[in-house]
Parts: C-alpha cells; structure tokens; sequence
C-alpha cells in the first residue's frame, strides 16, 4: 500500500478494471447458438454461462468453487443493535471450523470448498455512532487482505460474512450511499423488534448524520460506517476482477461491501452476480439501485454466505450445460426450419 495515502493504490486498480472477455463470450454465444434446445430455453442458466465465459476468459466451467466467509466485530454491537450478545461473532467461527453451521452442511452438499477469515475478533471496530470504523490504514490493510480470498487458483468466488451488529453497519453504508431514511434501510437483522428496532434507526441516522461530510468518497464510506468484514469483501471483489474470477455475493452485508465498488466505478460489479434476495428488507432496495437481478428468493437472512453457495449450484448446472449438451449436429437432431 502507498505510505502516505492507504486507498490511492485501490483507486488506481478500481481505474484500471479489466473488461470482459468478447472474443471468447462470441465463441460462447455461437456454442449456445446450437445446442439441443429451442434458443432461451434454458432462461437465465444460459445468461450464467455467458457471464461466465466473459469474466472467466475461457469456455464456462466451474472446477474450484469457494465460499469465503469473512467474520469481523463492531463498536456499535455494545448499544444492543443485534438480538444476540457479540461473543456469538466468535462462537460461530468455531462452529463453522467444527463443521457444525448451515454453510458447512450446504457447501458439503454442492461441492464447495469453505475459507473462513477471522479478521480480529477481539478488537472490534470503531461504534459508528460516534467515530470512524477504521482508520484509512486499518481499513486499507484489511482490504488488501480479503484479497487473498482468490489465492489458488479458485474460479468461482462466493462471499459470505459473519458479525454481530453488521446489518445496522450495512443500513448505514446504504443510507450514506444512496440517502432516503434510515428507517428505509434498516431491518430486523438476528430478529430485533420493538425499542430495539427503534433503537437501530436511530443509532443508524446519528451515524450517517455524524460522518454525512465525507460520504461523497465512497472507500471514506466504507471505513467510516462498514467494518472489517465489508473491507475485506471489496477487496475480494477487487482481486476477483483482476485474476478474472466471477463472483457471487450474498446477502445484505456482502451486497452493501460490493456497493462501495460500484459508487466508485459503475462497471466495478460487471463480473458479480447477487447470489439471492435475503429477507432483510433493505437488501431488495439495495440490489435494485444495483441495477442487479438476484439468482434466488428463498426468504433466507443468515448470512454465512449460505445464499451464495446455494447460487453456485446454478452456476455450475449452467456450466456443464453449456458444455455438456451435444449440438444439433453432433446428436442428429433437426435443428429449426429456416
């Protein structure tokens, strides 16, 4: 990272974004031209496998997917924002490591390798209510970090996250973003009702109020009012962009971290797909601005990266369609009159 401004090294990378790849999405679309089926058949499946030829640079495939899940603790936790205690930040990453979380059980059932990334659970963020998340450096640091999510050759990224309190950041990284109300963003979370919701909607405008004079910059959005869980999600984005990897991003959390990206450069998100439509009601409003169609709606609201996974499914179904279906020729099917 530069020494005297953090960020300036992911600007200049968010700048110089590689485009899709034309040559080998035409030689994707001319396959899918003459496979054995009426042409759209196959509806969005065959939208995935050309976003994936585009952004992979090669002939759809998916050989080693991962769900990367990030875990981070946040200041604004301690104000009772979250229907459980912040120690259940911690607790989780255990039961992820035994194997024991719903996340474990999906990827073991698509075959999907799982990283999880502990990003310095005892020292949680800054409360947003009052001061910045992270400094530029902290924040920085753990962006450059989430971008070891792409090491080893993975080719199909799905981003997941895991902290207590991180719906009320992404509310406010939202709300910052995009403005309306508070109230438009802010949901339930882990099940908050009643003073409780009361209290995160107001904790969320007093946010957003106190740091209203630096959210024209989106990176000073993100270490203002995310967390080091957001951080290291854009920069995973990032990181995927330039190795050509597709992305999969989650739920709210994971999708108000990609949001940053694409206030910072509108085509930052073109190699991304939102997983699916999580019950958090601000999510739908968020993927919306995104200019984005969701995979799935399955009304779920975990995080864990658990929509993101269950997504992959698609993906790689698209892909071993693509080139797993015998042409016209090659089956001795009639193709369609002229």
């Amino acid at each position: 990272m530069s020494d005297g401004h953090p960020f300036e090294d992911f600007r200049t990378l968010l700048d110089a974004f590689p485009k899709a790849d034309a040559q080998i999405l035409s030689q994707a679309r001319k396959r899918n031209s003459v496979l054995t089926k009426p042409p759209g058949s196959l509806g969005r499946l065959e939208e995935i496998a050309m976003w994936l030829a585009a952004w992979s640079g090669r002939a759809p495939a998916v050989n080693r997917p991962m769900v990367a899940v990030f875990a981070g603790n946040h200041g604004i936790a301690a104000r009772g924002v979250s229907a459980y205690p912040q120690a259940v930040t911690k607790q989780m990453v255990e039961n992820f490591a035994k194997g024991g979380a719903a996340i474990n059980q999906i990827c073991a059932s698509v075959d999907l390798s799982l990283k999880i990334f502990d990003l310095a659970l005892d020292h949680p963020t800054g409360d947003i209510s009052v001061e910045p998340a992270l400094s530029e450096r902290d924040c920085a640091a753990t962006m450059a970090y989430g971008m070891e999510a792409v090491a080893g050759g993975v080719d199909l990224l799905c981003l997941g996250e895991m902290g207590i309190g991180n719906t009320t950041v992404a509310a406010a990284l939202s709300y910052g973003l995009y403005g309306g109300s508070a109230a438009d963003w802010v949901g339930p979370g882990t099940g908050v009702e009643g003073e409780a919701y009361e209290r995160k909607v107001a904790l969320v405008e007093q946010a957003v109020a106190l740091h209203k004079d630096h959210l024209s910059d989106p990176l000073e959005a993100l270490r203002r009012l995310g967390g080091r869980e957001l951080a290291a999600i854009a920069g995973a984005i990032i990181a995927a962009r330039m190795q050509k990897v597709p992305v999969l991003i989650d739920g709210y959390v994971a999708t108000a971290a990609a949001a940053v990206l694409k206030a910072a450069n509108p085509s930052a998100l073109d190699h991304c797909m939102i997983a699916h439509v999580s019950a958090e009601p601000g999510h739908l409003k968020l993927v919306q601005k995104l200019g984005k169609t969701p995979l799935l709606a399955l009304g779920m609201r975990l995080g864990e990266g658990t929509g993101a996974a269950l997504a992959a499914s698609l993906v790689k179904a698209a892909a071993a369609c693509h080139t797993g279906m015998a042409t016209f020729e090659e089956a001795g099917v009639s193709d369609r009159e002229a």
